[in-house]
């Protein structure tokens, strides 16, 4: 069994999540703060239904599968095929009512990344990769995502989703590089991801996040040819302090600055 033969399940996963999804945005929805040391880290009756749905789903399809999620945690982690999921990436773009937020599957084999998806019900756009190729479908078509050719951080365009999630430590290091680019922007969470793949967006510089945060991205950017790693040029696939580019050279040149 590949990767592919999955395909057809993740958009089931997708449209199944979305439906729970769609009827909570932009309403008065009850907050819940997860942060108990004074931030603020929301989460809501959308995301708990949203993973409950996709999880119901996996379980009755491929009750030998693994399951990873960010509300409900860890069944059968140790399994050959996990299912990893975030209902919500951007939960406080969704609570103020911006579309820069998405529902985030992958799937992995023995611990790899083999397949990702980014949906997004609202704009009704899916970003899908494998590692091997990426694809977009949407209001705007179906069509290969691929990553453009950006060298140089002084034609650069770079996304971070807030600067304030940084250590000072990090921000430090962050500022080299932002310094440096033509463009930096805040916001986007995974929809900033999607761009690079998509050759809107050159650069994304995160730190602190969970596997579920990057898992579905990297096969994603990947096979639109970008690379995604650590700030040390390690694995993503662990989370952490992230980096992902379209262009290899550009990647070499942001890791030499976060690095030193």
């Amino acid at each position: 069994m590949t990767a592919v033969d999955f395909a057809g399940f993740v958009d089931e996963l997708a449209t199944v999540s979305g439906d729970a999804l769609l009827p909570f945005f932009r309403t008065s929805l009850s907050i819940e703060n997860k942060h108990r040391a004074g931030g603020f880290d929301p989460v809501t009756a959308a995301d708990r239904g949203a993973e409950a749905v996709m999880r119901t789903l996996i379980r009755s399809t491929f009750p030998e599968h693994g399951i990873v999620g960010e509300e409900y945690g860890e069944e059968h982690g140790d399994a050959e095929y996990v299912w990893v999921l975030d209902p919500i990436d951007g939960t406080k773009s969704f609570i103020s009512g911006m579309p820069a937020w998405g529902t985030l599957i992958a799937l992995t084999r023995f611990g790899e990344p083999v397949f990702g998806m980014m949906h997004q019900p609202f704009t009704r756009e899916r970003f899908s990769g494998d590692g091997g190729a990426a694809r977009y479908r949407g209001p705007l078509g179906d069509r290969a995502l691929m990553v453009r050719d950006c060298p140089d951080l002084g034609e650069a365009a770079l996304f971070t989703t807030s600067p304030l999630l940084m250590s000072p430590e990090d921000h430090g290091r962050f500022r080299r590089v932002e310094e440096r680019v033509r463009l930096a922007r805040y916001g986007g969470d995974c929809y900033a991801y999607c761009m690079v793949a998509a050759g809107h967006v050159d650069l994304v510089i995160e730190t602190e996040l969970k596997p579920y945060d990057i898992l579905a991205l990297i096969p994603i950017i990947t096979g639109a040819g970008g690379v995604v790693t650590t700030w040390a040029g390690g694995p993503a696939k662990a989370g952490g302090r992230i980096v992902a580019a379209g262009d290899r050279r550009l990647h070499a040149a942001a890791i030499e600055l976060l690095s030193s």
